[in-house]
């Protein structure tokens, strides 16, 4: 059950997924949702434009995750899920970021996907506290990895040191092994 923690750009990894914390609409938007669109060509708000609306302009709820092709990244496939905002911790947030993990490996799981990216959900504008969200992603990972085959290997991309030392700690400290670091563009 392979977890790595690599400091790198999400849009430059080649694995079967990478994950983007996307708003509701799908459609773009600032930080990781910002960059992935870019690197990911028009194709993909194209592709995610044409996603069913559960509401006008809501795609994808919080909580939940949609697929779509990878366009021009380098991986097969994006994952985007909507992560809580923070107001707290006491309107659902822990469960909320929980699911948003949990919906994703379960489409990785439905697609065959053998390998998964994820950037910090809900830690940029959102606002969720690193020190919170980071050991909450590192458990649900776990406990979804010790009873599914895929995906077989997950990466927690940090866009800095001092994010990948906190999912170091929190790998560190969580129960289970098959924790590795990795640096580098590809992972």
């Amino acid at each position: 059950m392979p977890i790595e923690v690599l400091e790198a750009d999400l849009t430059t990894l080649a694995v079967d997924a990478i994950v983007n914390a996307a708003n509701p609409a799908l459609l773009g938007g600032g930080g990781v949702d910002g960059a992935i669109h870019r690197a990911a060509g028009p194709g993909l708000l194209a592709e995610c434009r044409a996603l069913p609306e559960t509401q006008p302009g809501l795609r994808c709820p919080t909580g939940e995750a949609r697929i779509t092709g990878g366009h021009r990244l380098p991986a097969r496939h994006v994952i985007h899920t909507v992560g809580p905002v923070w107001h707290g911790g006491a309107q659902g947030e822990p469960a909320l970021l929980a699911s948003c993990y949990r919906a994703c490996l379960a489409l990785a799981e439905t697609h065959g996907l053998r390998s998964i990216a994820f950037p910090a959900i809900s830690c940029g504008i959102y606002g969720y506290p690193p020190d919170q969200a980071v050991p909450l992603a590192v458990a649900t990972v776990r406990e979804w990895l010790a009873t599914h085959a895929l995906p077989e290997r997950v990466v927690f991309c940090c866009f800095d040191a001092a994010m990948a030392a906190r999912y170091r700690r929190a790998l560190a400290t969580a129960p289970g092994a098959g924790t590795t670091d990795a640096t580098g563009p590809h992972a």
